[in-house]
């Protein structure tokens, strides 16, 4: 089983088909995904798609690009909204210096709640950085200093200096279709060379990104299992075992998701 460590089934292109894009993702072998928040605000609506359907889960958070809207968000209201049992992790959160949609300071700010209500809750962060490198490697040490937290770098796409500060804070780095992308040398180097394979996760951050073959086209959880036999090949696996690797580390890292993707293994075992 394949899992889809990071995707957006509330956006369009996904939510207006979601019964098809679900079983697609279970033809391909994916058999649960988590739906990742961008606006705590939201949290109805991530929780829904979780509720209505066994094979998602979800997240809470405020993604960078939106931390202009929620700027005095608490940590303890965040919390709050994890408590759902099939609430996973926090996030995401983060720096993006690429669009600079929020200041600067604002998302940093924001980010630091983020990481105050990962350690609160014991919940894994979900953490996006782009153009960010040196003010997330120095936010990461400075707040991992305070408290320990648990976190991922999501869709990771940046410099082999943030690659080996996750790994030295013990962090866990997700691959998406980027990864297949004929450009992406340096990231395959990463993935083979700097991240531990017990570290290593796939997802695919639909509706964006999708690998190839399907470059251009809508991206969706079903697309994950091409960036797993990119990512098998990269570290010299097969599918099969990258898939067995990739959700071990999912389920290490996200711990409250066991029950939920223990079930489908018992179910598709039956």
């Amino acid at each position: 089983m394949l899992i889809d460590s990071h995707c957006h089934l509330d956006y369009p292109g996904l939510a207006d088909r979601l019964p098809e894009v679900l079983a697609r993702a279970a033809e391909s072998g994916v058999g649960r995904m988590v739906t990742i928040s961008t606006l705590v605000r939201h949290a109805a609506t991530y929780r829904a798609l979780a509720e209505a359907h066994p094979e998602v889960l979800f997240t809470v958070g405020t993604h960078p690009h939106q931390a202009g809207e929620e700027p005095d968000v608490t940590a303890a209201e965040i919390v709050e909204l994890a408590r759902h049992p099939r609430c996973v992790a926090i996030g995401e959160a983060g720096l993006d210096f690429h669009y600079d949609y929020a200041p600067r300071d604002v998302q940093e700010r924001v980010f630091r709640t983020h990481i105050e209500a990962a350690r609160a809750s014991g919940l894994p962060l979900v953490i996006h950085a782009r153009e960010a490198d040196e003010a997330m490697i120095r936010i990461l040490r400075e707040e991992h200093g305070r408290g320990a937290f648990d976190a991922v770098l999501h869709c990771f796409s940046s410099t082999e200096a943030l690659a080996r500060a996750g790994v030295e804070l013990g962090f866990y780095l997700s691959f998406s279709g980027i990864l297949t992308f004929k450009g992406s040398a340096e990231i395959r180097r990463i993935a083979a060379e700097i991240v531990p394979r017990d570290r290593l996760l796939v997802e695919t951050d639909a509706p964006y990104l999708a690998p190839v073959p399907h470059r251009g086209r809508t991206n969706e959880p079903a697309f994950v299992a091409e960036t797993a036999k990119v990512l098998a090949a990269t570290i010299g696996s097969t599918p099969a075992e990258t898939a067995q690797l990739t959700t071990a580390n999912f389920l290490r890292l996200f711990a409250k998701a066991r029950p939920f993707v223990e079930t489908h293994s018992a179910s598709a075992a039956a």
